[in-house]
């Protein structure tokens, strides 16, 4: 079966910035299409977007970024041919069409299943470990969420990532990180103030446990780290 490659960008509020990760993604070689999803913008997101050449769904009001990739998702599945997704976040920096290829790779040429991430700036921890667990940026194939399509709607809005691990790690299915060493994703505090970005934090940690528990978590944490080879 030949591999075709759909990139689903969720975006709230990054006009300052979504230009730049279009930039490295839009007439990527191995990019067959750019969808970017445009959760409840204020801010001109997705004329941005439509202005760089992404195809752009709009969501209204803001869904949270577990219902913009799953309204992303769905397109990828409706369009004909389609059998793997690329994830980004839409605030990336310092991203480069070669750090697209070096996340593709691995999964292009049958090194592993799945493809994450590990952004140069990710919390200390995860790079110690080498594993950023809930890292956005993703290479998967769409067979893995085709039999979940209703559950990934329904979860929190900060749910996805781990569930995604759930569902890896039940499948089996062997993983790549691949170091992003000039890649950086911007604090939430850095893009909404102290307050604002310690509350996001906590909503976000809230929706991860509310979707899997601590346990569950650090179980994930675990086999991502013995499932993985290292790029």
């Amino acid at each position: 079966m030949s591999k075709s490659l759909t990139c689903i960008i969720p975006a709230h509020d990054e006009a300052a910035r979504i230009a730049g990760v279009l930039a490295a993604a839009l007439d990527h070689p191995l990019i067959d299409e750019v969808i970017v999803i445009d959760d409840g913008s204020t801010d001109g997101t997705a004329g941005v977007a439509e202005a760089c050449g992404a195809r752009v769904i709009r969501l209204a009001p803001n869904r949270g970024k577990s219902a913009a990739l799953a309204a992303g998702l769905a397109a990828a599945q409706a369009r004909t041919g389609a059998s793997h997704v690329m994830m980004l976040d839409a605030d990336l920096t310092g991203l480069r069409a070669a750090d697209l290829t070096a996340l593709i790779g691995p999964v292009w040429q049958g090194r592993a299943d799945v493809s994450l991430s590990l952004r140069g700036n990710a919390p200390w921890a995860w790079r110690r470990i080498g594993v950023d667990y809930i890292t956005g940026e993703r290479v998967l194939s769409l067979s893995l969420l085709a039999p979940c399509a209703d559950a990934l709607d329904a979860l929190p809005r900060f749910g996805l990532e781990v569930f995604l691990n759930e569902r890896i790690r039940a499948s089996g299915l062997t993983v790549a990180i691949v170091s992003w060493p000039r890649v950086a994703s911007p604090s939430k505090a850095r893009k909404r103030g102290r307050l604002a970005g310690l509350r996001a934090d906590l909503a976000m940690i809230c929706d991860m446990f509310r979707t899997v528990t601590p346990r569950r978590a650090l179980t994930q944490i675990l086999f991502l780290r013995g499932a993985r080879p290292k790029i």
